[in-house]
């Protein structure tokens, strides 16, 4: 079967090793996957980020060879095609899928996007863990089936947030995991929320998720609204409020860039006593000065990943219409369109969400 396969740092378009489910597995036909912000990273510096997983487990390796052959992609939605022997059936042959992208194997686990053993979704074919996949509502369109997965890290991050009834949330950057970060506020019915990004594009896009205001951080400090949503910045001004019988929302800033210095900056700038809800994924060493957010009361919450009751919300409220993701994917290519797309991405004003459809 066909897939595309990270060879040597580059992209490659290739035939690889025909695929039988085993004991509790199904065989799938990938219909469409989004390529992730993960993977543009991964393509580059998948040594740095096993090395990073490694020494983030407490120095336990993750079996994981960042230089053998790599299919990847796991925000998928798929067509089941065959059952593994022994299987219950309980997924019948032709239904569509989505699954947390892990697969259970007789050794263990592959975490399919970054596994050398099983591909991810950037191949024709792949092999689930049938207990795991979830059947795809009639009536929801594939491509936003696929986006289940991005869009269950949004809730992830917001779940671990202390927000309160009042609370004012800012979302700094509007890339995927931004606007899923927005959906899932606006979908608990929380507000205001303010988003803020460079791009025109990505603020247009937190625009239709539902962001209360949108900000050109180039034009405006995102943070100069504080006070015009009620919540006193500094910390004796708090208190005066609170002496004075007045209440406010907490403010919960949730930090969606990954980039070194963003961190500090949201420290000096945010209210005392805000939570910083750490979802972007910075690779670089960065450096904070902690006094000042001891100083402001401050938490910092880094989150990663969801569970997979999250998982399963997601695809609820996506099927429900909760959360709109219809003007979310902006294109589609086929196996070998996916090196040129991985090039288009890097431009925020090019793409929102490219999926890959393997038998495009």
């Amino acid at each position: 079967m066909r897939a595309v396969i990270r060879r040597n740092k580059q992209l490659v378009c290739d035939e690889v090793a025909d695929l039988s489910p085993g004991p509790g597995q199904i065989l799938v036909r990938t219909l469409a996957c989004g390529i992730c912000g993960s993977d543009l990273h991964a393509l580059h510096h998948m040594e740095h980020m096993i090395e990073t997983a490694t020494r983030a487990s407490g120095g336990v390796g993750t079996g994981f060879d960042p230089t053998a052959d790599t299919v990847f992609g796991h925000e998928f939605c798929a067509e089941v095609l065959d059952h593994g022997p022994g299987s219950p059936k309980s997924i019948r042959t032709g239904a569509r899928v989505v699954s947390v992208p892990i697969t259970l194997t007789e050794t263990g686990f592959e975490s399919l996007g970054y596994s050398n053993r099983l591909p991810g979704g950037f191949a024709e074919r792949m092999l689930l863990t049938e207990s795991m996949v979830l059947e795809v509502p009639n009536g929801l369109p594939t491509d936003q089936a696929a986006l289940t997965e991005p869009f269950a890290v949004g809730e992830h991050a917001v779940a671990m947030a202390r927000l309160d009834r009042d609370s004012v949330c800012m979302v700094i950057g509007c890339g995927p995991v931004g606007l899923a970060v927005i959906a899932a506020l606006k979908a608990r019915g929380q507000g205001p929320v303010i988003a803020t990004d460079y791009s025109p594009r990505r603020r247009a896009s937190a625009e239709r998720l539902g962001a209360d205001l949108v900000i050109d951080p180039s034009k405006e400090s995102p943070h100069a609204r504080w006070e015009s949503y009620g919540v006193p910045v500094q910390r004796a001004a708090q208190s005066m409020a609170r002496m004075m019988g007045k209440t406010f929302g907490r403010p919960v800033v949730f930090e969606c860039v990954g980039a070194p210095g963003i961190l500090q900056t949201l420290i000096e700038a945010s209210p005392a006593g805000a939570q910083i809800v750490v979802a972007g994924v910075c690779m670089e060493t960065d450096k904070i000065e902690p006094a000042i957010a001891i100083t402001k009361e401050m938490e910092l919450t880094f989150v990663f990943g969801y569970t997979p009751d999250e998982f399963a919300h997601t695809l609820r409220q996506i099927s429900e219409g909760v959360i709109d993701v219809s003007g979310v994917v902006t294109g589609k290519v086929g196996l070998e369109g996916v090196a040129e797309a991985f090039v288009t991405l890097g431009d925020p004003e090019a793409h929102v969400k490219i999926l890959v459809e393997p038998t495009r």
